[in-house]
Order: C-alpha cells, then sequence, then structure tokens
C-alpha cells in the first residue's frame, strides 16, 4: 500500500521499501530522489544495521541502569554516613514555619548535641560562594550555571525546626557531595558529606 506524509511517499511492499522524497527545488526545477531499501535477514548489510541498532539499544538501557544504579548506591551511602553520626533521623518531612506555609527539610538528625537541619546539594563541579553572595556558581565540563546561595533558605528551616522543637538545641549544615569541589575553600555552614 502507499501512505504520504510531510512531502514523503511511501510505498511498501513485502520486504522492500522505496520513499520518493523532494530534495529542493533548484532554479525552478524540483529535484526528486528515489531510495530503496530492501531489508533481509539473508543480507549482511541487513543483520549488521540490526545489529547495531540493538547494540545503540542495549546500550541505552546499560548507561540508564548504572546511572540508576549509581544514584541509588550514593543515596544508601548517604544515609548509612548519616544513620553513623545520628541517634535517629527523619528524611524529606514537611514543618510549618512561622507564616503558617511549610518549609520542607532534607534530614532532620537527632544528635547527642541537639538537632542538626541537613540541606542536601547535589552539584558537580567547581563551586564559587561565599556567605555574601546572593548567587553561588558552578563550574564543569565547560558548563557554567549559577544556583541561590543555600544558607538563606537553612536559616528558614532552623527557624521552623526551632519553633517546633522547644529548648533543644539546633543546628544546620548544606552538604555537599563528592561531585562538588570548592576551590576557594568552604563557606560558613556548608560541608561535604564524606566529613559528617
Amino acid at each position: 500500500g502507499a501512505a504520504g506524509f510531510g512531502g514523503v511517499a511511501a510505498t511498501t511492499n513485502p520486504g522492500r521499501i522505496t520513499g520518493a522524497i523532494l530534495a529542493g527545488i533548484a532554479g525552478g526545477v524540483v529535484v526528486s530522489t528515489t531510495m530503496t531499501f530492501t531489508f533481509s535477514l539473508s543480507d549482511p548489510t541487513s543483520i549488521a544495521l540490526l545489529a547495531a541498532a540493538l547494540g545503540l539499544i542495549v546500550g541505552i538501557v546499560t548507561v540508564l541502569g548504572y546511572k540508576r544504579y549509581r544514584a541509588r548506591r550514593e543515596r544508601l551511602a548517604r544515609e548509612a554516613r548519616i544513620a553513623g553520626v545520628s541517634v535517629d533521623y527523619l528524611r524529606d518531612i514537611a514543618l510549618p514555619d512561622a507564616s503558617g506555609t511549610e518549609v520542607h527539610v532534607d534530614y532532620l538528625l537527632l544528635t547527642t548535641r541537639g538537632l542538626l537541619v541537613l540541606d542536601v546539594c547535589d552539584v558537580a563541579g567547581n563551586v564559587f560562594g561565599s556567605d555574601s553572595m546572593t548567587e553561588w556558581t558552578v563550574m564543569a565540563a565547560g558548563r557554567r550555571f549559577t544556583f541561590a546561595n543555600p544558607q538563606a533558605a537553612l536559616y528558614d528551616r532552623i527557624a521552623a525546626v526551632r519553633g517546633s522543637a522547644g529548648s533543644i538545641p539546633v543546628e544546620g549544615r548544606v552538604a555537599f557531595s563528592r561531585a562538588a569541589t570548592f576551590p576557594k575553600g568552604l563557606p560558613r555552614m556548608t560541608l561535604r558529606e564524606e566529613s559528617l
């Protein structure tokens, strides 16, 4: 049967696909090109194309699976470090703040010295930031992007926890993963995850 779409007309026969493609208009003359593709399991070229397509699919699935595995492994390692330095902890909680809205807290750790609000910042590359900067910069692999200074949000989270904690001491830190480096040194109230 024949089918047409977007300037391409295709006719299919068993084992053969023929496409007529309009290549353009040159000097008022319509130029047309016809391409013929034959697929057969006995044709070495067809087998090579099929193998390449399957290899590409397997490669993509493998890369995506590895990324997911690595992210899960890093999350489990983070939680093992947190469990090692705390008596107990809560993850991904919402607390009311003074204005009546809710504040999200990545981790709230109960330690022997009180409560610790832990914000996790997953960025990769060289991080440039300081207490007085409103935006911090990340430079990695030829890319550059900025993000809001995480200290301001941390202060809000600490205040929300203090509002609910009563007389228990509350501190806070922004934890950066191993993928982040600070060439100019760590700003106040920040740490590297592995130093937990």
